[in-house]
Protein backbone atom coordinates (compact mmCIF):
# COMPACT_ATOMS: atom_id res chain seq x y z
CA UNK A 1 0.00 0.00 0.00
CA UNK A 2 0.76 3.37 -0.71
CA UNK A 3 0.18 6.84 0.02
CA UNK A 4 1.33 9.80 -2.37
CA UNK A 5 1.37 13.42 -0.36
CA UNK A 6 1.34 16.50 -3.17
CA UNK A 7 3.12 19.91 -1.97
CA UNK A 8 3.06 23.08 -4.32
CA UNK A 9 5.67 25.23 -4.09
CA UNK A 10 7.10 28.44 -5.93
CA UNK A 11 11.11 28.72 -6.59
CA UNK A 12 12.42 31.99 -7.42
CA UNK A 13 15.55 32.36 -9.99
CA UNK A 14 18.94 33.38 -8.98
CA UNK A 15 18.61 36.09 -12.08
CA UNK A 16 15.75 36.19 -14.67
CA UNK A 17 15.81 33.14 -17.22
CA UNK A 18 15.02 34.86 -20.74
CA UNK A 19 13.31 33.23 -23.62
CA UNK A 20 11.93 34.26 -26.84
CA UNK A 21 8.95 33.28 -25.43
CA UNK A 22 9.19 35.51 -22.55
CA UNK A 23 11.08 35.95 -18.93
CA UNK A 24 11.09 33.00 -16.34
CA UNK A 25 11.52 35.28 -12.54
CA UNK A 26 9.30 32.54 -10.64
CA UNK A 27 8.82 28.96 -11.16
CA UNK A 28 5.54 26.65 -9.89
CA UNK A 29 6.17 22.90 -9.12
CA UNK A 30 4.55 20.48 -7.30
CA UNK A 31 6.82 18.07 -5.15
CA UNK A 32 5.32 14.61 -4.97
CA UNK A 33 5.69 12.50 -1.42
CA UNK A 34 5.46 8.14 -2.05
CA UNK A 35 5.57 6.64 0.91
CA UNK A 36 5.30 3.09 1.22
CA UNK A 37 2.54 2.50 4.31
CA UNK A 38 4.02 -0.88 5.51
CA UNK A 39 8.13 0.03 5.88
CA UNK A 40 7.04 3.72 5.93
CA UNK A 41 10.08 4.19 3.25
CA UNK A 42 9.38 7.22 0.82
CA UNK A 43 10.64 8.26 -2.95
CA UNK A 44 10.60 12.47 -3.58
CA UNK A 45 9.40 13.05 -7.10
CA UNK A 46 8.64 16.58 -8.81
CA UNK A 47 6.00 17.75 -11.46
CA UNK A 48 6.85 20.62 -13.05
CA UNK A 49 4.91 21.73 -16.33
CA UNK A 50 5.96 24.68 -17.92
CA UNK A 51 3.45 27.52 -18.38
CA UNK A 52 2.25 28.24 -21.80
CA UNK A 53 4.46 25.60 -23.22
CA UNK A 54 3.65 22.23 -21.83
CA UNK A 55 1.18 19.83 -22.86
CA UNK A 56 -0.49 19.53 -19.87
CA UNK A 57 -0.19 22.90 -18.60
CA UNK A 58 -3.71 22.82 -17.66
CA UNK A 59 -6.00 25.26 -15.45
CA UNK A 60 -7.14 22.55 -13.42
CA UNK A 61 -3.87 20.94 -12.67
CA UNK A 62 -3.65 20.69 -9.12
CA UNK A 63 -7.13 19.21 -9.05
CA UNK A 64 -5.92 16.32 -12.15
CA UNK A 65 -2.69 15.23 -10.29
CA UNK A 66 -4.37 14.92 -6.99
CA UNK A 67 -7.31 12.49 -8.72
CA UNK A 68 -3.90 10.39 -10.97
CA UNK A 69 -2.18 10.71 -7.36
CA UNK A 70 -5.08 9.16 -5.42
CA UNK A 71 -5.35 6.43 -8.19
CA UNK A 72 -2.03 5.63 -8.60
CA UNK A 73 -1.68 5.55 -4.58
CA UNK A 74 -4.63 2.84 -4.41
CA UNK A 75 -3.15 0.86 -7.83
CA UNK A 76 0.39 0.48 -6.53
CA UNK A 77 1.47 1.54 -10.26
CA UNK A 78 1.76 3.76 -12.89
CA UNK A 79 -0.76 3.40 -15.48
CA UNK A 80 1.20 4.77 -18.57
CA UNK A 81 -0.74 4.61 -21.81
CA UNK A 82 -3.70 6.26 -19.24
CA UNK A 83 -0.67 9.51 -18.44
CA UNK A 84 0.75 9.80 -21.52
CA UNK A 85 -1.16 13.11 -21.91
CA UNK A 86 0.67 14.15 -18.87
CA UNK A 87 4.23 14.02 -19.08
CA UNK A 88 4.56 16.25 -15.92
CA UNK A 89 2.56 14.07 -13.85
CA UNK A 90 4.11 11.21 -15.23
CA UNK A 91 7.70 11.82 -14.64
CA UNK A 92 7.31 13.09 -11.27
CA UNK A 93 5.55 9.67 -10.45
CA UNK A 94 8.35 7.56 -12.13
CA UNK A 95 10.74 9.59 -10.55
CA UNK A 96 9.38 8.62 -7.35
CA UNK A 97 9.01 5.44 -7.68
CA UNK A 98 12.44 5.35 -8.39
CA UNK A 99 13.93 6.93 -4.97
CA UNK A 100 11.35 4.84 -3.21
CA UNK A 101 12.48 1.49 -5.29
CA UNK A 102 16.19 2.71 -4.99
CA UNK A 103 16.08 4.01 -1.22
CA UNK A 104 18.78 6.17 -2.59
CA UNK A 105 19.66 9.33 -4.62
CA UNK A 106 21.62 6.59 -6.68
CA UNK A 107 18.25 5.70 -8.93
CA UNK A 108 20.76 3.79 -11.28
CA UNK A 109 24.81 2.03 -10.79
CA UNK A 110 26.93 4.22 -13.19
CA UNK A 111 30.01 5.97 -13.09
CA UNK A 112 27.98 8.88 -12.72
CA UNK A 113 26.03 7.99 -9.44
CA UNK A 114 29.61 6.84 -8.42
CA UNK A 115 30.87 9.78 -8.58
CA UNK A 116 33.86 8.73 -10.27
CA UNK A 117 32.44 10.26 -13.89
CA UNK A 118 30.66 13.54 -14.52
CA UNK A 119 28.36 14.25 -17.56
CA UNK A 120 29.47 16.73 -19.81
CA UNK A 121 27.27 20.09 -20.16
CA UNK A 122 26.93 22.70 -22.24
CA UNK A 123 26.95 26.43 -20.55
CA UNK A 124 23.91 28.08 -21.26
CA UNK A 125 23.51 31.58 -22.48
CA UNK A 126 20.13 33.21 -21.18
CA UNK A 127 18.59 36.01 -23.10
CA UNK A 128 19.41 39.58 -22.25
CA UNK A 129 20.28 42.44 -23.96
CA UNK A 130 23.60 42.74 -25.60
CA UNK A 131 26.00 43.55 -22.75
CA UNK A 132 24.44 40.93 -20.74
CA UNK A 133 24.84 38.28 -23.07
CA UNK A 134 28.36 39.61 -23.74
CA UNK A 135 29.40 39.30 -19.67
CA UNK A 136 27.77 35.43 -19.27
CA UNK A 137 29.61 34.27 -22.76
CA UNK A 138 33.08 35.51 -21.40
CA UNK A 139 32.20 33.80 -17.73
CA UNK A 140 31.02 30.43 -19.52
CA UNK A 141 34.18 30.76 -21.25
CA UNK A 142 36.43 31.41 -18.43
CA UNK A 143 34.82 28.74 -16.54
CA UNK A 144 36.27 26.22 -18.95
CA UNK A 145 32.98 24.98 -20.78
CA UNK A 146 33.51 23.17 -24.16
CA UNK A 147 30.11 23.80 -25.52
CA UNK A 148 28.35 27.02 -25.18
CA UNK A 149 24.45 26.90 -25.87
CA UNK A 150 22.86 30.83 -27.12
CA UNK A 151 19.60 31.60 -27.31
CA UNK A 152 18.67 33.73 -29.75
CA UNK A 153 15.36 35.72 -31.08
CA UNK A 154 14.92 38.47 -28.18
CA UNK A 155 17.30 40.95 -29.58
CA UNK A 156 17.88 42.28 -32.66
CA UNK A 157 19.71 39.19 -35.05
CA UNK A 158 22.57 41.46 -35.98
CA UNK A 159 23.83 41.82 -32.29
CA UNK A 160 23.37 37.82 -32.12
CA UNK A 161 25.62 37.84 -34.94
CA UNK A 162 28.37 40.17 -33.41
CA UNK A 163 28.00 37.81 -29.96
CA UNK A 164 28.44 34.44 -31.91
CA UNK A 165 31.32 36.46 -34.04
CA UNK A 166 33.17 37.24 -30.16
CA UNK A 167 33.46 33.44 -29.68
CA UNK A 168 34.37 32.92 -32.34
CA UNK A 169 37.45 35.60 -32.52
CA UNK A 170 38.68 34.31 -29.77
CA UNK A 171 37.81 30.53 -30.22
CA UNK A 172 37.68 27.68 -33.30
CA UNK A 173 34.95 25.65 -33.59
CA UNK A 174 37.46 22.45 -32.49
CA UNK A 175 37.92 24.66 -29.17
CA UNK A 176 34.51 25.50 -28.52
CA UNK A 177 31.60 23.77 -29.90
CA UNK A 178 28.29 26.08 -30.49
CA UNK A 179 25.08 25.64 -30.27
CA UNK A 180 22.12 28.21 -30.12
CA UNK A 181 18.32 27.53 -29.59
CA UNK A 182 15.88 30.00 -31.46
CA UNK A 183 13.06 28.66 -29.44
CA UNK A 184 10.62 29.28 -32.74
CA UNK A 185 11.64 32.54 -33.27
CA UNK A 186 12.11 32.33 -36.89
CA UNK A 187 9.58 32.83 -39.37
CA UNK A 188 9.49 30.27 -42.20
CA UNK A 189 10.40 32.65 -45.07
CA UNK A 190 13.32 33.76 -43.19
CA UNK A 191 14.86 30.86 -41.77
CA UNK A 192 16.91 29.57 -44.51
CA UNK A 193 18.32 32.86 -44.63
CA UNK A 194 19.36 33.32 -41.03
CA UNK A 195 20.32 29.92 -40.67
CA UNK A 196 22.93 30.56 -43.62
CA UNK A 197 24.09 33.85 -42.04
CA UNK A 198 24.58 32.08 -38.93
CA UNK A 199 26.60 29.19 -40.37
CA UNK A 200 29.71 31.46 -40.76
CA UNK A 201 30.00 30.87 -37.48
CA UNK A 202 30.62 26.74 -37.68
CA UNK A 203 27.95 25.88 -35.29
CA UNK A 204 26.90 22.37 -33.85
CA UNK A 205 23.43 22.63 -34.62
CA UNK A 206 20.17 24.88 -33.83
CA UNK A 207 17.17 23.98 -31.81
CA UNK A 208 13.98 24.60 -32.60
CA UNK A 209 14.64 27.23 -35.77
CA UNK A 210 10.65 27.78 -36.63
CA UNK A 211 7.66 27.19 -34.26
CA UNK A 212 6.09 23.81 -33.61
CA UNK A 213 3.13 22.50 -35.75
CA UNK A 214 5.09 23.27 -39.29
CA UNK A 215 5.85 20.06 -40.10
CA UNK A 216 6.57 20.53 -44.13
CA UNK A 217 8.34 23.77 -43.82
CA UNK A 218 10.50 22.34 -41.18
CA UNK A 219 11.25 19.16 -42.95
CA UNK A 220 12.38 21.55 -45.77
CA UNK A 221 14.62 23.28 -43.62
CA UNK A 222 16.16 19.99 -42.49
CA UNK A 223 16.77 19.15 -46.08
CA UNK A 224 18.47 22.83 -46.77
CA UNK A 225 20.00 24.22 -43.76
CA UNK A 226 23.73 24.10 -43.95
CA UNK A 227 24.00 22.92 -40.44
CA UNK A 228 22.06 20.20 -38.39
CA UNK A 229 18.56 21.13 -36.61
CA UNK A 230 17.19 19.17 -33.64
CA UNK A 231 13.37 19.51 -32.30
CA UNK A 232 12.16 20.53 -28.62
CA UNK A 233 9.01 22.48 -28.53
CA UNK A 234 7.81 19.94 -31.79
CA UNK A 235 8.13 17.06 -29.68
CA UNK A 236 4.98 17.99 -27.12
CA UNK A 237 2.33 17.34 -26.88
CA UNK A 238 3.40 14.11 -29.42
CA UNK A 239 2.49 11.30 -27.06
CA UNK A 240 1.68 8.71 -28.79
CA UNK A 241 3.82 5.81 -30.91
CA UNK A 242 2.22 6.17 -34.15
CA UNK A 243 2.52 10.09 -34.06
CA UNK A 244 5.54 10.27 -33.06
CA UNK A 245 6.83 7.97 -36.00
CA UNK A 246 5.00 10.33 -37.90
CA UNK A 247 6.96 13.23 -36.88
CA UNK A 248 9.89 11.85 -37.19
CA UNK A 249 9.37 10.60 -40.41
CA UNK A 250 8.44 13.58 -42.17
CA UNK A 251 10.31 16.39 -40.70
CA UNK A 252 13.69 13.53 -40.49
CA UNK A 253 15.59 16.06 -38.45
CA UNK A 254 19.26 15.59 -37.48
CA UNK A 255 18.81 15.45 -33.74
CA UNK A 256 16.15 15.38 -31.26
CA UNK A 257 16.18 17.11 -27.58
CA UNK A 258 14.86 15.10 -25.08
CA UNK A 259 13.19 16.67 -21.97
CA UNK A 260 11.37 14.32 -19.45
CA UNK A 261 8.98 16.35 -17.96
CA UNK A 262 7.64 17.76 -21.40
CA UNK A 263 8.53 14.97 -23.99
CA UNK A 264 6.68 12.13 -22.23
CA UNK A 265 8.62 11.04 -18.84
CA UNK A 266 10.97 8.85 -18.63
CA UNK A 267 9.15 6.08 -19.96
CA UNK A 268 8.60 8.20 -23.11
CA UNK A 269 11.92 10.09 -23.38
CA UNK A 270 13.38 6.05 -24.36
CA UNK A 271 10.28 5.58 -26.92
CA UNK A 272 11.97 9.11 -28.30
CA UNK A 273 15.64 7.39 -28.45
CA UNK A 274 14.65 4.02 -29.40
CA UNK A 275 12.67 5.51 -32.93
CA UNK A 276 15.16 8.44 -33.64
CA UNK A 277 17.92 5.18 -33.51
CA UNK A 278 16.19 3.40 -35.82
CA UNK A 279 16.24 6.42 -38.22
CA UNK A 280 19.80 7.47 -37.81
CA UNK A 281 18.80 10.73 -35.93
CA UNK A 282 20.87 11.66 -33.08
CA UNK A 283 19.49 13.16 -29.70
CA UNK A 284 20.80 14.67 -26.14
CA UNK A 285 18.97 14.88 -23.03
CA UNK A 286 18.07 18.18 -21.46
CA UNK A 287 16.50 19.36 -17.98
CA UNK A 288 13.40 21.75 -18.58
CA UNK A 289 14.00 24.35 -15.29
CA UNK A 290 13.56 21.72 -13.07
CA UNK A 291 14.78 22.13 -9.08
CA UNK A 292 17.48 19.64 -7.75
CA UNK A 293 14.88 17.01 -7.29
CA UNK A 294 14.22 17.07 -10.95
CA UNK A 295 17.46 17.58 -11.84
CA UNK A 296 19.17 14.79 -9.98
CA UNK A 297 16.31 12.30 -11.66
CA UNK A 298 17.47 13.20 -14.92
CA UNK A 299 20.63 13.36 -14.56
CA UNK A 300 20.81 9.91 -13.32
CA UNK A 301 18.73 8.31 -15.73
CA UNK A 302 21.05 10.16 -18.50
CA UNK A 303 23.86 8.13 -17.21
CA UNK A 304 22.46 4.88 -18.24
CA UNK A 305 22.60 6.15 -21.83
CA UNK A 306 26.40 6.58 -21.39
CA UNK A 307 26.44 10.46 -22.92
CA UNK A 308 29.51 11.53 -24.97
CA UNK A 309 28.53 14.78 -26.21
CA UNK A 310 27.49 17.87 -24.44
CA UNK A 311 23.73 17.81 -21.84
CA UNK A 312 21.85 20.43 -21.30
CA UNK A 313 21.75 19.37 -17.14
CA UNK A 314 23.12 22.85 -15.57
CA UNK A 315 19.72 24.24 -15.19
CA UNK A 316 18.61 22.57 -11.74
CA UNK A 317 20.88 25.10 -10.26
CA UNK A 318 18.90 28.47 -11.13
CA UNK A 319 17.03 28.93 -7.70
CA UNK A 320 17.60 30.70 -4.85
CA UNK A 321 15.03 28.08 -2.54
CA UNK A 322 16.49 25.00 -4.03
CA UNK A 323 16.60 21.90 -1.70
CA UNK A 324 20.65 21.56 -1.47
CA UNK A 325 21.94 17.75 -3.38
CA UNK A 326 25.34 16.30 -4.18
CA UNK A 327 24.85 18.06 -7.54
CA UNK A 328 27.94 20.22 -8.72
CA UNK A 329 29.19 21.72 -12.19
CA UNK A 330 33.06 21.31 -11.84
CA UNK A 331 34.42 23.00 -15.32
CA UNK A 332 32.13 21.60 -18.25
CA UNK A 333 30.39 18.49 -16.55
CA UNK A 334 28.09 17.92 -13.93
CA UNK A 335 29.12 15.77 -11.18
CA UNK A 336 27.32 13.87 -8.52
CA UNK A 337 29.38 13.14 -5.19
CA UNK A 338 27.65 10.04 -3.36
CA UNK A 339 29.85 10.57 -0.09
CA UNK A 340 27.62 14.02 0.95
CA UNK A 341 25.03 14.28 3.30
CA UNK A 342 21.71 13.35 2.17
CA UNK A 343 18.83 16.02 1.56
CA UNK A 344 16.14 16.25 4.84
CA UNK A 345 13.26 15.73 2.29
CA UNK A 346 10.75 15.44 5.49
CA UNK A 347 12.11 18.73 6.71
CA UNK A 348 12.07 20.79 3.30
CA UNK A 349 8.79 19.04 2.05
CA UNK A 350 7.23 20.66 5.49
CA UNK A 351 8.53 23.60 5.35
CA UNK A 352 6.70 24.64 2.28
Amino acid sequence: MYSLKIFPRTLHFKQPAGTSRGVYHVRQVWYLLLTDTETGQYGVGECAPLPALSCDDLPDYPRLLAEICEKTAADGRIDYEALRPYPSILFGLETAFAHLQAQSLRFWDTPFSRGTQGIPINGLIWMGNFDEMYRRIEEKMKAGFRCIKVKIGAIEFEQELELLAHIRQHFSASDIELRVDANGAFRPEDALRKLTQLNEFQLHSIEQPIRAGQWEAMKALCVASPFPIALDEELIGVNEIERKKELLDTIRPQYIILKPSLHGGIRGAEEWISMAQERGIGYWVTSALESNIGLNAIAQWCATLHPTMPQGLGTGLLFTDNLDYPLHIEGDCLWFHPEEETPDFLTFLNRI
